[in-house]
Order: structure tokens, then C-alpha cells, then sequence
């Protein structure tokens, strides 16, 4: 069975960074295209950034500049590098990872990892 296992939040000063990784396990074949969103209580789940497994990224623009992600394919890990936090981007931040595994391609989800940010 595979999990996705992420690690790094916590509490942290506007300004401050954090970084958040995110390790698949279990029966994969192939790990495809990795991310991270994040959701706030009574809001929708939102795009913060995608990684292909070639490399190439794609970030939401109110992290661009600030953020950035980054895996390790020997790994099977995903990275979230967060600088110049601001009180907006608390959330529950969630990784996903689009994989072949033993049923086929299939998309998983995190258990996710809270992250506060004080003003």
C-alpha cells in the first residue's frame, strides 16, 4: 500500500521559512508529477506548486518568488522551501503525488501538515 508520509510544519514568525517534505512509500512503480496545496478551514483545497519528475515546476502567483519545490527521484521525495512567510499562508498544506503502483495510475494524498504563521 503506498503512503505519502510529510513532515516540516509548525509554527514560525512572518518572515520566517519553513520547509516541508513529503516521502512516498510502499509498491510504486513510477513516481509522475508531485505537488503541494493547501487548504484553510471552509475554504477550497488550492494549488501551491507542481513538479514534474523531469523537473519542471509550476507555482501559484502568490507564491511565486517565495516558495519553491524541489524532489528527489532516488527518493521519492517531494521539498517545499517556504521564505517570507506571511500570516495568509497558513494552512493545512497537503502533498500529492500522481504514481503507477500496483493498481494502475493513481493520485494520493498526504495526511497533511499544519502550518501557522504569527503576525
Amino acid at each position: 500500500q503506498v503512503q505519502l508520509v510529510e513532515s516540516g510544519g509548525g509554527l514560525v514568525q512572518a518572515g520566517g521559512s519553513l520547509k516541508l517534505s513529503c516521502a512516498a512509500s510502499g509498491s510504486i512503480f513510477r513516481v509522475n508529477t508531485m505537488g503541494w496545496y493547501r487548504q484553510d478551514p471552509g475554504k477550497q483545497r488550492e494549488l501551491v506548486a507542481t513538479i514534474t519528475r523531469s523537473g519542471s515546476t509550476n507555482y501559484a502567483d502568490s507564491v511565486k518568488g517565495r516558495f519553491t519545490v524541489s524532489r528527489d527521484n532516488a527518493k521519492n521525495t517531494v521539498y517545499l522551501q517556504m521564505n517570507s512567510l506571511k500570516p495568509e499562508d497558513a494552512a493545512v498544506y497537503y502533498c500529492n503525488a500522481d504514481l503507477f503502483d500496483s493498481r494502475g495510475f493513481v493520485t494520493y494524498w498526504g495526511q497533511g501538515t499544519q502550518v501557522t504563521v504569527s503576525s
